[in-house]
Order: structure tokens, then sequence, then C-alpha cells
């Protein structure tokens, strides 16, 4: 090992994890303790040896200023993937709990009256219908479906009549959504039959139908206020559509959903997301509504449960599927909310040092999130600024040899990017995750420094979701800023190489280091500038892939085929077309019966065809595609696959 040198260590790591990773289960909760445990070891090494043996002493001069405050920085990011790797050393599934407890849910008189609230402001009529048939389908005893309409639209109203739902509006908007439901909530209480539960559903959400038999039973136990699901999309979110990896890596929030928040279930963390969610009326009550001192009330609400003495709590299926940010706008619109709300909660008396009820799980899941959204993305600036510095001032995050930044560095980063790569089937990888970050960057550091000097005074702004998007769309503004910074990097690269004219430097090794660093900075920032291409998207209606058969009718020609995906507005099938582009032909679709549609393309061994006679069966096709028949295919993430996407991206 000696022989080895700086690398010893990390070829330790790398062997082993070769040897054992493969026969651990991710789900095994001794396993997940163990390797988190090796990689907070390894983390406070490397930030010990940081303090140690790589500051200058502390002095007013820019270098000792600039070594000190990035060290800094950096060890409060390392503190806060500590508290992530903590949460991630356990799990928690409550599909049996679910499943288990279904009996109860069933013996009368236990059935209970639930209300679902579908919220919207401005969405149009192809995002509610779809929101509203999904809702309307759901399977349980007694459901009543309200549209709470915030915009006050003739139209609505008479969708919901048309499609048997109750409508809900308000003199005004005050306090946005949580206002919107509050009101909804004093409507309901004044009902002859008022519910127990309801269930919370964005306008862009649709509903499984068996989404109240799943939930329903966890609150089987009494203390359970609310009941959170996670949130699935049938669209490509933006990293997805404009890098062309749509079939390769899984929307951004996968990880957050499929991992984080079992984590933080099994720990008594996990927190309300707002949409997909289910609450008991009288937790609400006992909290005085939704709160309307935060953008995020979601969050601010599992708070004041808590403190009320109500639990929240996490069934991780995929029980509704809804619409993803479909532009960089409304992509960071959305995430700057979250933090801007995050940082009003840590303000108020719900704050993680506030006195009074509140469990130490929370406390600490807030000191998490802060954490997050500040730390580790002033962490990324500093990280995306350092070879900028080094290149045209010599200045350095630190002064010691190569080999020591080799030994103490590449354990902790790769014993943290295998245990993560392990822990989530590949959803952590090293430069598609850091481009997500690098693009929440600039929305994050704003809503940090907003929120925490004016918490008071933001308004609650709405994720526009739909409309046209059928024309190339460049985000000038954020391209000019990745810009800058890419621009920057190289120019600091040649410049660092005329060395007649440029600072001293360290050492070769070190050189290469910072070499290195920068190149990797250009691709991520590449990569960033590239997602801020929207590309056009000509299809309102999203696909889903399927191999079901469909029986094919062409006057006298009838066959079976597999169908290979399907939408509301038309399918592809597995079979030599029937016909020329332009004639008819009738499908027989299993739950829709026969269904005309015109062929429009066809080729070798496919074609494809789009619906006739839409508005008789539109509702008939939106239960069967959102209903929940069809499972989410998982993306199986593999780096090499991800590697030929971007590739195929940098040269269309």
């Amino acid at each position: 090992m000696d022989s080895l040198g700086p690398l010893a260590l990390t070829l330790a790591i790398v062997g082993s994890a070769m040897l054992a990773l493969p026969f651990l289960d991710p789900k095994d909760e001794r396993a997940r303790i163990a390797l988190f445990a090796v990689c907070i070891v390894l983390t406070w090494r490397y930030v010990m040896w940081r303090f140690a043996d790589t500051l200058p002493p502390v002095a007013l001069s820019a270098e000792s200023l600039y070594a000190w405050a990035f060290a800094v920085i950096e060890a409060s990011a390392c503190l806060g993937w500590t508290f992530g790797f903590v949460n991630l050393s356990r799990t928690k599934s409550r599909s049996g709990e679910a499943s288990e407890h279904r009996s109860w849910l069933t013996t009368p008189p236990r059935v209970p009256r639930v209300d679902v609230l579908i919220t919207t402001y401005n969405e149009d009529a192809s995002i509610l219908t779809r929101s509203l048939v999904g809702a309307l389908d759901i399977e349980f005893p007694g459901v009543r479906v309200w549209v709470l309409d915030d915009g006050r639209r003739p139209w609505l109203v008479a969708l919901c009549k048309e499609k048997g739902a109750l409508y809900l509006t308000r003199p005004d908007n005050a306090h946005a959504k949580a206002g919107n439901i509050n009101h909804a909530l004093g409507v309901l209480r004044d009902d002859p039959d008022p519910p127990e539960f309801i269930a919370i559903f964005d306008a862009d959400f649709v509903a499984h139908r068996n989404f109240l038999w799943r939930t329903m039973p966890l609150f089987h136990d009494p203390n359970v206020g609310l009941v959170q699901t996670p949130q699935h999309f049938f669209n490509r979110d933006p990293i997805q559509s404009n890098l062309l990896v749509g079939n390769v890596w899984p929307d951004e929030q996968r990880f957050f959903f499929d991992h984080v928040m079992p984590s933080k279930d099994a720990w008594g963390a996990v927190f309300c997301c707002g949409t997909s969610s289910v609450i008991r009326v009288r937790a609400l009550e006992d909290c005085r509504g939704f709160p309307t001192d935060s953008v995020t009330e979601d969050f601010l609400l599992t708070l004041q449960l808590d403190r009320q003495g109500w639990r929240t709590i996490y069934l991780n299926e995929p029980l509704s599927i809804g619409l993803a940010p479909e532009g960089m706008n409304e992509y960071i619109t959305q995430r700057g909310r979250w933090c801007l709300g995050l940082m009003q909660i840590l303000r108020s008396p719900l704050g993680p040092l506030s006195r009074g009820r509140l469990s130490l799980p929370r406390r600490f899941g807030l000191i998490d999130a802060f954490l997050y959204w500040s730390a580790s993305f002033l962490f990324k600036l500093l990280c995306l600024l350092a070879p900028i510095v080094y290149w045209f001032t010599g200045m350095t995050p630190g002064t010691t040899p190569a080999g020591e930044v080799v030994s103490h560095f590449l354990p902790y980063y790769a014993a943290v990017m295998i245990t993560l790569y392990w822990a989530t089937g590949g959803l952590v990888q090293p430069v598609l995750t850091d481009v997500s970050h690098v693009l929440t960057m600039p929305a994050a550091l704003k809503a940090t420094v907003m929120g925490l000097l004016k918490p008071r005074g933001h308004l609650f702004k709405v994720t526009p979701k739909g409309g046209v998007r059928d024309r190339l769309l460049v985000q000038w503004r954020r391209i000019a800023g990745f810009g800058l910074l890419l621009g920057l990097t190289i120019l600091g690269m040649l410049y660092g190489s005329l060395a007649d004219f440029t600072p001293e430097r360290q050492d070769a090794g070190s050189i290469a280091i910072v070499l290195f660093w920068s190149v990797y900075n250009i691709v991520v920032l590449l990569l960033a500038m590239a997602v801020c291409v929207e590309f056009p998207r000509y299809r309102r209606e999203e696909r889903v892939a399927t191999t079901e058969p469909v029986q094919v009718s062409a006057g006298e020609c009838v066959f079976m085929a597999p169908l290979t995906d399907i939408s509301v507005t038309g399918a592809r099938i597995q079979a030599t077309s029937p016909g020329m582009p332009g004639d008819l032909v009738v499908l027989t679709l299993q739950d829709i019966g026969e269904i005309p549609a015109r062929i429009i393309r066809q080729t070798q061994g496919w074609f494809a065809v789009e619906f006739a006679d839409l508005d008789r069966r539109r509702d008939g096709l939106i239960r069967k595609i959102y209903g929940g028949r069809y499972a989410q295919r998982p993306v199986q993430v593999r780096s090499r696959h991800i590697l030929r996407a971007l590739v195929a991206r940098a040269l269309r």
C-alpha cells in the first residue's frame, strides 16, 4: 500500500466497493449505516486536514482571508452533507403497512368522508380537464371533488358542472394557495356532511384510481395527521429535454422523492409537499388551517402539525402523476420559491432554535435544509470561481503539496460518490448532478439573502404550466451569466500559460489539479448553457410506452398488433400500415372500445395514428392513460448511456 503513495487509500476504497457492493442490498439498513458512516469519517478527515495543514496563518491579507473564507464555507457545506448522510443511512417503506391495515378502513363505520380539493389559479382547460377526470375516477366510497378556483373563470364553472365536480371560488386571492384552501375549509366546515379528511392536488396533477385505497389505511394510527405521496411526472423536465437525456436520466426530483423522503420518514422528519397528500381535518383545525406566513405553506404546516402532536408520514408509491416544469423560467421560479419559503420559516417562531414544542428530528431537518440551500450553493459558486482566481492572481484555497490533496480529497470524494451511486441506483452522477445545482444556484443564493434579510412581504409565485412551446427559446440572460464564468475560466487558463506575466505558481502537481478543476467546470458550464436552449415541443400530450395489444380494422383487413406508445390524442402501432397517411382505421382499445383514427405517419415495421372523434372519447382516454394502469418504467441509469446521450447532444 505504501508504494502506491497518495492513491493507496482511494484504491483500497474502490477495490473494496467493487468486491462488496454487488452483494449488499441498498435497502439493508445495516449496510447503509456502515457505508454512510465511512463517508462521514472520510469527510471530516478531509476537513480536519484542510484546517490543520493547508491554511495560512490568519492575517488581514487577501490570501489569508480568501483561503479561510473558502475553508469555512467548505466546512459548512460538509456539515450539510453530513446531515444528508445521516438521513440517508436509514430508509422506510410503508407499503406493507398500507396493505395490512386496509381492513381497518373497510370495517363499518370506519369508511370516512373524504373530499378531494383541486387548487387552481390560471391553468388552461386541457390541464384542468385532465386533473378533474382523474380525481372523479378515484375509487373510494362517497368521494366528492371540489375545484377551488382563484381565477374566477366562468368556463371552469361550466366544466365542473359538465364533469360532475363541485366548484368553489372566493372574492379575493389573499394568501394564494393557502388562503384558497382555508376558504374551502370554512365552507366545508358548515356542510351538513363535512369531510373527515381532505386530499390536496395541484391543478396539473392527476390522481390514480387507487390513491385513497392506498393512503387512507395509514390513518389507522390516530396520531397521523398527514400522509404525503411522491410526485411523479409524465413529461420531461428542462434538463432531460434540452440535453436530450430523457431516456437515460430520470427527472431531477427522483432523488428527493424516491430516496430522501423515505429516509426522512425513517427518522420522523418527512414533510408535506403540498400536492398528492391527504390530511386529517381535525389536525388541520388544531393548526387553524394552512399557515400563511411562508410561500411554502406545506412545509410550515408540517411543523405546526408536529407542534400540535400530529405525525406526518410518507407512502413511497406512484399514486399520482403531474406536469413537471416545462421551461427553465418555470424550473427556476419553483426552486427559488422553495428556498425563499424555507428562509421565511427559519425566521419564524417555528425555526430550528425556536422555543416551544418542536421535535428534535424537525429541528435537525430545518438545519439540514438551511445548509443545503445556503452553504452548498454558496460553495458551488466558490468552486466555479476558485480556478479563475488562481489563474489570474495565484491565490489558492489552501497551500499544500498535490500529493496531500490527492491522499485526503480523493478518498472522501470516491467514498461519497460510490456510496450515493449504490444507494440511489445511479441517480447521483458527478457531472449531471452538478449541472442541476449550477442551474439552481443563482436563484437559491438570491432567495437565501432575500428570505433571511426580509422574510415578509413576498408574493406567492405560481409555477406556470402549459402554454405553447412550438419554437426554439434561448434564455440569453442565464446563458450570459454562465458564459461569463466560462469565458473567465478559459481566459484564465490562457493567461496562466504566459509564464513571463502571470503570478508565481505552486508546483506542477498543484497546477495539474487546478487544470483538471477548470476543465471540469467548463464541461458543467457548457451543459448548463445547453439546458438554457429550449427545443420546440410540438406534442401537447405526452405518450406513455406500452406493449398492450390493439385490434386494427381497415375495411376488410382486421388484425391484432402491439402498441408501442399511446397518448390522449394518438398512438403508435408495431405493424405494417394497412393504408396511406390520411386513411381512416378503427382501433379497438382495452377499456375504451372502438375509436376511429387517422393514419398520420408510417415507416417499415410501424405506423402512427391520430384519434378522431376525440370529444366523445377524451375522458375515457384520460382515465386509461393517467389512472395508474401504466406503471412508470424507471430509467436505468448507466454512466456510459448518459455520456453517449451528451455527446449526441453536443453534435446536434
